[in-house]
């Protein structure tokens, strides 16, 4: 067998940094459900996500600063929409961690492609071959494991995160269109400077003053959501989609380990088979997708 050449030899390097961008993108995922669920029951959650994308701006401001030619863009009014809407499925999934299981919450945005699936079809006139339907029916099979219909009802608050994921979908079916001119970090500049004051509106009515430890924890959550943002569009940048995608599912244990740790959630099997039909869904349908070559960034 020959040796890799030194080609070769980089563009492992590559994808293997990569690799450790998304794990830690993920790690900082768990941490952001643990965050909000300490300042949920004190804290309105339109006020944590105007403090989200606030904290978020500050830290990325420099880097925006320093390359003015990434705010050059052709869909200035989408970006607009696309914050809003990004406003929307945050305060839905927000109010999800306050009230339901954390691994619960986290399973369910993985339905997000399917979602997406669906909307392409109806939407953007994509066929619906038999893999991509098997996939969509399995996948919300996999959410009726994890919300327990019959078990006294569904939660109200993990709707609101089925609310989150179909509206995250809708989000990228806006990003298909942009991501075509716009790049990964015209993409995040563009989500937060829009973010900002589209969030105030609403927190202002909501509005109460956090405490200084309340602000401590909102900087960390917004610093820790930009980091996110920079360590997905770099590693996309250094591997293929379609082959960091499945190391998003690293979130799911993160997000359980930490549950419990700081609150003692136990995530029960439902969960963890609902979470593994879901997941196994999601994959099925990203790897017959023509939008799965991209991701948004800001997710």
């Amino acid at each position: 067998m020959a040796a890799p050449t030194g080609t070769a030899k980089m563009h492992r390097r590559a994808a293997l940094l990569g690799v450790v961008f998304m794990l830690l993108a993920a790690t900082l995922n768990a941490c952001d459900a643990i965050i909000v669920r300490l300042l949920a029951h004190q804290v309105h959650p339109f006020v944590i996500a105007f403090f989200r994308s606030l904290f978020g701006l500050i830290v990325v401001l420099p880097w925006i600063l320093r390359r003015r030619a990434m705010l050059t863009s052709s869909y200035r009014t989408l970006h607009v929409v696309r914050a809003a809407l990004k406003l929307v499925s945050l305060v839905a999934y927000f109010a999800a961690f306050a009230a339901a299981p954390l691994a619960d919450v986290t399973a369910i945005m993985f339905t997000a492609p399917i979602f997406l699936t669906v909307g392409a079809v109806v939407f953007l006139g994509e066929r619906l071959t038999v893999p991509r339907l098997l996939a969509v029916l399995a996948g919300f099979i996999g959410v009726l494991f994890v919300i327990r219909p019959g078990q006294g009802g569904i939660s109200p608050a993990l709707v609101y995160a089925l609310i989150g994921a179909a509206v995250t979908a809708g989000i990228q079916l806006i990003l298909k269109r942009m991501s075509g001119r716009d790049s990964a970090e015209t993409l995040v500049a563009w989500n937060l400077i829009a973010m900002v004051p589209l969030a105030l509106i609403p927190a202002l009515v909501f509005w109460t003053q956090p405490t200084p430890a309340q602000l401590g924890l909102l900087a960390i959550q917004g610093a820790f959501g930009a980091l996110n943002m920079m360590l997905v569009t770099r590693a996309l940048g250094l591997a293929d989609a379609s082959f960091l995608a499945p190391l998003d599912f690293v979130r799911l244990p993160a997000v359980a380990i930490l549950a419990f740790l700081f609150f003692g959630e136990v995530a029960g099997i439902e969960t963890w088979v609902g979470a593994g039909v879901i997941f196994t869904a999601t994959l099925i349908v990203a790897g017959s997708a023509r939008w799965s070559r991209g991701r948004d960034p800001t997710l």
